[in-house]
């Protein structure tokens, strides 16, 4: 069976033989779940993204969101897939069953979730921000926020976004300008302008709730002054039925390159002084607040990016399989018959980079979703304190590694069909147009690497730092009892080695108040640091593949083979390859850093 969205075995693979899955179940929270449940919600979410998200994702690009007479209007089958995936409780999966939840652990939840946005990043977006939103006002909202606003959106009444970025300050939230006026009711007027505000205006559900950064007239300056604010698009009355409609303008769309079924929206805020808004948490604190949601979508942002390039990879495969042209270097009879262009060296290369690109991050990105079960549902305060400070490390790695290189994968799924890749008849080149978005959406590759190196390496004094160098010196001295994976092992080794020597020496330079030095070529870090994660996680599924050839199904040798040449291909091609990298952070190159203005 041709496989369009997922390969399936391979999600078997990392739920059940690299991941664990099934121990989740030893855990309170999951006793009532085991595989065959956890295999009946992946079979729901796969049909509602085959049946409902798939048919219109070209429809929903060739005929994006249209402005007419101050709304953004859609084509009908977003609803109606968005409407089929409220109507299976995916929207709820993670929550408890009291709260009409399915109660499934975080892992299988997000594993349920990318097969939509494989389907249809663009429409899968709306519930994406929505559930988004609905955990933050469920983690730092008041208990009158929570029964006006969160009890409908579990419903799947109400919708959510996140309303941060302004036209003059972009990612610089420090610059904001949208004010906040205590209205003397326990309310507040807000007044200002954001831009770029994804799922900012649509007919998808009765009311949005949109959070809102905004600073009150006593704050502080810089990103110490903000406040986090529920602005609705119609005010709620108390007895929860819709009143007016909020001052929130839709000022107008963006049109983007990619994720055109997405509404991107300029939002104006009280041009008339009635925009009513309600201060979440404690005042001054909304960035910290809103930093919960920043991190939801940036592995939602990763997730993302995986899925197309796992859609575009699978798409490439099978393309090749099935397109003839041409013979092998030593077929000289011109009237033999055309081989399968898979059965050219170079294309197998192209393929083999897709797969170590999308199924390595595919790992991290489910391997990031069980931290996330570990750090509320482990058994001891240890494990769960542990599991979030490994998590917060490589949070910037599941958002940008991804968005950087399956983006290379959507890349090479085109160059596969050589001619037709690059023509709308074929789907390869819009999920390149999707992906070439993730990279800037939810901060760009910069924000995150200045992130990883200038605050999350020694955030809790480099705790998690420690823990992930501690597990993959594990992961390598388990792969040195295989003679078959030292091959895979040793340049891993190498390249930790090298990369602790450097980062070490990096945070001596930011110690030592050298910030620019130090932060010159953090894009470089960010790569460097990123390959050695994906090489650890490679390294993981080669045990597992080893333990697969020894132990499983002789029927999945072949499976398991293809993982063990994934793993070589990016341990012994890819890793290696980020020597220039490490050399230019070694030597504190300041080329970049050194150049003027004026020079360009």
């Amino acid at each position: 069976m041709t496989e369009t969205l997922l390969c399936p075995r391979n999600l078997a693979f990392e739920l059940y033989e690299v991941l664990d899955a099934e121990a989740l179940t030893r855990r309170a929270r999951f006793a009532d779940h085991s595989r065959e449940t956890f295999d009946a919600a992946l079979g729901t979410a796969r049909s509602i993204a085959e049946k409902y998200f798939a048919p219109h994702n070209r429809t929903s690009d060739e005929h994006e969101p249209v402005y007419r007479n101050g709304e953004a209007v859609l084509i009908p089958e977003v609803k109606a897939a968005v409407d089929a995936f409220i109507a299976a409780g995916f929207h709820n999966a993670p929550r408890s069953f009291e709260d009409g939840g399915m109660q499934l652990p975080n892992l299988l939840s997000r594993a349920c979730f990318a097969h939509f946005q494989s389907a249809n990043i663009a429409t899968s977006s709306y519930p994406m921000l929505s559930m988004g939103a609905s955990h933050l006002i469920e983690t730092f909202g008041s208990d009158e926020q929570k029964h006006r606003f969160l009890q409908p959106m579990l419903e799947g009444r109400f919708f959510g976004t996140m309303a941060l970025t302004e036209p003059h300050a972009g990612s610089s939230l420090s610059d904001i300008r949208t004010r906040a006026e205590p209205a003397g009711d326990g309310s507040y007027r807000i007044r200002g302008n954001k831009i770029f505000i994804s799922g900012g205006d649509h007919s998808l559900s009765e009311n949005i709730v949109h959070m809102v950064l905004a600073k009150l007239p006593d704050a502080p300056p810089g990103v110490k002054g903000i406040s986090l604010f529920i602005v609705p698009k119609f005010l709620v009355e108390d007895d929860g039925s819709l009143g007016e409609r909020n001052d929130v303008l839709l000022a107008g769309l963006f049109h983007k390159m990619g994720w055109r079924g997405t509404t991107s929206t300029a939002l104006n805020f009280g041009d008339h002084g009635q925009c009513v808004g309600y201060l979440v948490g404690e005042p001054h604190r909304g960035l910290a607040y809103m930093f919960q949601m920043m991190n939801e979508a940036r592995i939602g942002v990763g997730m993302g990016a995986i899925m197309l390039g796992y859609a575009g990879y699978l798409y490439a495969l099978n393309y090749a399989r099935e397109r003839p042209q041409g013979r092998l270097p030593d077929g000289k009879d011109p009237a033999s018959p055309q081989v399968p262009i898979i059965e050219h060296t170079d294309v197998r290369r192209m393929l083999l980079t897709q797969k170590a690109y999308v199924e390595g991050a595919f790992d991290l990105g489910l391997y990031a979703a069980r931290l996330v079960d570990d750090q509320h549902s482990a058994e001891s305060e240890e494990e769960r304190r542990n599991a979030g400070e490994l998590l917060d490390l490589l949070t910037p790695i599941v958002k940008s590694w991804p968005s950087e290189f399956c983006l290379k994968a959507n890349e090479l799924a085109i160059q596969i069909l050589g001619g037709h890749g690059y023509t709308r008849e074929y789907p390869v080149e819009q999920y390149y147009r999707d992906n070439r978005l993730n990279p800037i959406h939810e901060g760009t590759h910069g924000i995150q690497a200045l992130d990883l190196l200038g605050r999350k390496l020694m955030q809790n004094q480099g705790a998690g730092l420690r823990q992930l160098l501690g597990l993959i010196q594990a992961s390598c001295r388990r792969a040195a009892e295989h003679d078959a994976l030292n091959a895979l092992r040793q340049p891993l080794e190498r390249h930790i080695a090298r990369l602790t020597d450097v980062t070490q020496a990096l945070l001596g330079d930011l110690a030592a108040g050298k910030v620019d030095q130090a932060l010159a070529n953090s894009a470089l870090y960010l790569k460097v640091f990123g390959h050695a994660v994906i090489g650890w996680r490679w390294l993981e599924q080669a045990l597992r593949a080893e333990r697969g050839l020894a132990e499983g199904n002789p029927a999945d040798a072949g499976f398991y083979h293809g993982k063990l040449q994934a793993a070589r291909y990016f341990l012994t091609w890819e890793v290696p390859g980020c020597a220039h990298e490490l050399a230019l952070l070694e030597s504190r190159d300041d080329t970049c850093l050194n150049m003027q203005d004026a020079w360009f």
